[in-house]
Parts: structure tokens; sequence; C-alpha cells
């Protein structure tokens, strides 16, 4: 990677195929024992729920978050001191935002560099680039690593626990156990957190983004599905009628964008197939693919496809594109993760009402939903000396800052009477700088972040339904039993393995495939790596428990 000054921005990827990129990554030796097991496991950090505004709306143990109906009137300080020594530091994240302006003419980087007390390069990586990128940084010359580098768990990226491994500092010295408590806020993340980020061969080597329980989420427009019939409570059979009543014209009640199967995390779940990998009571992992209820969902997909529920170009259209038909009504619903509920209720005030979707019954089975993996990404460093390891902990330990903060404010809205401006209730309601220079264009909230709540500025209504529904659906949740736990068959098949089943999903939701044809494409999958890696998690997974 070429050098850069403080003001460049690395926006493309390099000119290199996803292919090439699985042989061209390179970190040493196939060999490198990153499983877990016959290891010593290092403590996971010490957690300390960091000081803060009293939440509205309580959170509970079992994952149903806290909620502010309103923004906090006092903030605390969570942060004694400017964290840099006027350095240059060297970042690299994922992007789902807009390029932001360069550091001259941005006041909101300017602002959040004084406050840290550091100079920052970013390398800003869009999403649709990512996955290559990434492949060409992990290949390429360890001296020119960013020092803090965001590892987003969107992607299977090739060999990535080895070139953590290999290439990443280990952090276990400075956050395992009680150690954390130098960073206090990095303390304040839970303990889940880190369990779904995952040890490698052991150890700890990144700082995860904590996310909420709820993961990919179906959301309404609630007006047209009430219209059509939506009644809480409902059937498989219900949601096939609603949706057909609700499509007509160019309206059409299903939404779906390409790489997301139709939207086939939500109904898998509704039909309580597993999330991805299941365990059962002797350890033993077995995959979604494999089970009855996953193939019923396709099946079930399959038949609203062919009802005409569904948009014509479900298989094409992006996500950024379907989200647009959302709003302006063409599409009733679209499959998006939980977090998004803060733009869909900041962009559709004055078009329509967005609502999470409650999971319909299957065969009398109240339906599941998809749990997160509770880290969104981790963040690792560039191996450095001691000193220099403890300054980029400080800077993170920042931006960690937790909801009702002086810190989080800054890292999230900027500068107030420049960035934004307060509302009646006292929330941050951006200029129209701050509409351009923001944490979104300058992705800060990917390299480090506090727990999330939720809060929607100005909307107590919001944000009472948004808590009122994971009381109902927490419950109900289905995790992914893998997460946390390394496959050595995962990091180095796992793109080609799982493009092999979505394709399938694909094919015969749309219709170009029979779905008498699953059950060969499982066995090829299984035969391929399937079965290697199943054996491999629960290796790992009996390490752990």
């Amino acid at each position: 990677m070429p050098s850069l000054s403080r003001r460049t921005l690395l926006l493309s990827a390099a000119a290199v195929s996803v292919s090439g990129a699985l042989t061209a990554c390179s970190t040493g030796s196939g060999d490198s024992d990153v499983s877990n097991a016959g290891k010593k496991l290092a403590p996971w950090p010490a957690y300390k729920a960091a000081s803060g505004p009293k939440p509205d709306l309580a959170p509970t143990e079992a994952g149903v978050q806290a909620g502010y109906t309103a923004y906090p009137a006092d903030l605390v300080k969570s942060v004694s001191r400017t964290p840099g020594d006027g350095s240059t530091v060297k970042v690299m994240s994922v992007s789902f935002g807009t390029p932001p302006k360069p550091a001259s003419a941005n006041r909101f980087w300017a602002a959040v560099e004084k406050a840290l007390g550091v100079k920052i390069e970013y390398t800003i990586v869009s999403q649709a680039d990512y996955q290559k990128k990434m492949a060409t940084v992990m290949a390429g010359d360890p001296d020119t690593l960013p020092d803090i580098i965001n590892l987003f768990s969107g992607f299977v990226l090739p060999r990535e626990a080895e070139f953590v491994q290999r290439r990443a500092e280990d952090l276990t010295p400075y956050l395992s156990g009680e150690a954390i408590s130098a960073y206090p806020n990095l303390a304040g993340i839970p303990t889940h957190a880190w369990q779904d980020m995952g040890r490698v061969g052991g150890r700890i080597y990144g700082i995860p983004l904590e996310r909420p329980l709820p993961g990919s989420t179906l959301w309404l427009n609630q007006g047209m599905f009430t219209d059509a019939g939506m009644k809480e409570g409902w059937t498989s059979e219900d949601f096939a009628a609603v949706a057909q009543r609700a499509t007509s014209g160019r309206t059409y009640a299903l939404g779906a964008a390409n790489g997301s199967l139709f939207g086939n995390a939500v109904h898998a779940a509704a039909h309580h197939a597993p999330n991805e990998w299941a365990v059962t009571k002797d350890g033993t992992f077995q995959h979604c693919a494999a089970d009855e209820r996953y193939k019923a969902a396709i099946a079930y997909q399959a038949r609203l496809r062919k009802g005409g529920s569904y948009y014509p170009d479900s298989t094409s259209v992006s996500q950024i594109d379907l989200t647009t038909l959302y709003y302006n009504g063409t599409v009733g619903s679209m499959q998006d993760g939980f977090g998004a509920y803060l733009p869909k209720y900041r962009e559709s005030q004055g078009k329509l009402t967005p609502a999470a979707a409650l999971p319909y019954s299957v065969d009398g089975e109240p339906g599941g939903i998809v749990a997160a993996r509770r880290s969104f990404g981790y963040t690792v460093l560039k191996k450095a000396k001691k000193e220099r390891v403890e300054l980029l902990l400080r800077i993170l330990d920042y931006l960690a800052a937790p909801f009702g903060s002086q810190e989080w404010e800054l890292v999230h809205y900027g500068v107030e009477g420049t960035h934004f401006t307060r509302g009646k209730d006292g929330s941050p309601e951006p200029t129209k700088l701050g509409e351009v220079e923001n944490n979104t264009n300058l992705p800060l909230k990917y390299l480090a972040e506090g727990p999330q709540v939720l809060f929607v500025p100005g909307m107590p209504d919001a944000v009472r339904a948004l808590h009122s529904w994971q009381r109902k659906v927490v419950p109900y949740a289905i995790r992914n039993a893998s997460n946390g736990l390394q496959s050595r068959t995962k990091n180095a098949q796992g793109t080609t393995l799982k493009a092999m089943l979505d394709d399938a999903v694909t094919g015969i939701v749309a219709g170009r495939l029979p779905l008498s044809e699953w059950d060969a494409v499982v066995k090829k999958w299984r035969a391929q790596g399937g079965d290697r890696m199943a054996g491999e998690f629960a290796k790992d997974y009996a390490a752990n428990t």
C-alpha cells in the first residue's frame, strides 16, 4: 500500500479479482494453528459498565436494549485527558457513506483530531471494494500496514485469522481480565461482543464493535401492510395473503436486493431453521443447509415469488437503490440490519411509517428472528512498541465513549453550532454542514464504538415501538453457534462454499432451478468442505466451553 499524506483518501480497490485475492493472500504457512483447541485461553476483558445517564426504557439480560426517549440533558465526561501525543495515526475502515471532504476542508475531521491529539490519515474503503482491497492489504508488506484496521464482519476474508495472528498486535496483555481497566470505555463493551468476536489461538487480538441482538430484520411500510390486513400473531399463510393483497400494479409488497437471497435470513428464522450453524447437546455442529426447515423456507419464498409479491428485479437491484424504492413506496418491505432503524425513521418522515416486522408462525410454532453476531466487526492494531500500542488504545477508548457522554456527542454529531443545533427536546439536529461532515462519511464509528442504545432524535414514539418490538421477539432470537469460533476450512474456503449455497437459493426462489436440485447442492457443499467446517467448529466449541 502506498504511503499517504494526511489528506489523501484511498477510495478505490486494487485491480485484483476475488479469486486472485484468495491465492495472493499469503500471510505465511497455510498450517498456522489459529484454533483455540488445546490452547490456554486468555480471560475475556473484565466488563464494567461505563457511567452515563439512566435510560427511560430498561434493558434486559436477554438482550433488549436500553431506550432513551429524550436526549440526556447533562452529558458526562468519559475521558480524563487528551489521548494522543501529536503524532500521525494511519487508520483504515469500511464505509457505507459518500467520500468525505479532505481533512484540510473538513471541520468535523479537524475537531476530532484536536480532541484525540493526533493527525489522522484515513484510508476509507467502500463496502463494494472492501473485500478486494482487504485481500491486497493482507497480502502486502507488513511494514506499510495502517496503525488501526477495521475488519468488517460482512465478508469472509481469505485466511483472516492467520493474517491477524501473524500481522496484528497481540492485545492480550493490554485487555485481558482486569488489564482493560486502564481503558474504561473499552471495559464498557459487554462480554457478549468479545465472545462473538472470538479469540485466535487462545489470544485476544481485536476490539469488537458491539451490536444489538436482533440482526437481519424485515422493515415494513406499516401503513401498506396494515391496510392489507397485517395483524399480530399472523401465520405464514396470513403473511402470504397480506403480501399478495399489498401487491398491485407497480407496487410490490416484498423488496429484496442482490445478494440477499430474496431476504432469506428473515424467512429462514421464521421457519426456525438454524442461523447458519446450530450446535446439538453433544457438541455436534449442523448447518442450516442440511435442515429441512431451511429447505421449507426456500420453498415458501419461491411460492411468494411465483405469486408475484416480490419486486421483479430482486436479483439485481442494489441495497442502496432498494432503499430508495422503499422510501418512495414502490416496495412495501425490505430486509436490512436492525441497526438501520435510525436512517429508516429519519429518512421516511412525511413519506411512511417504518416498522420492524413481527415474525409469522409456522405450523403453530412462533416464528424466530435472526440473532446478529454481537460483533459487527473488530479493530486490530499494527505491531508496535508498547508505548505506541497504549497510545492507539487510548484513541480507541475515546472513540468507544458511551451514549450520553461529551465524547460520544462529538464523534457522532460534531461541534454544536457548526455541525448541529439542538431541537426543542435537546436532541442534536444536523446543520447543512453536518449533513456532509459526519461519522457516516468519515466513519470513525467503525474503528471503535460504545454499546449501542435505542435512540431516535425527536421521535420518542419510535423508541417506544422499537423497545416493545424487542421485548416481543428477543426470546425467539436464533444465534449462529459458530460466532467467535475458528475453522481453518472456513478461513480458506468460506467465500467459495457460501457462494455455492447462495447461488442455489437464489436460483430456486427465482424459478431458474427446481427445488429438487437442493439436496444435490448440499451434498456437494458437504463433500467440498462443509463437513470439515462442522468438525472444526465442534472442536473449537469444545475448547471454549
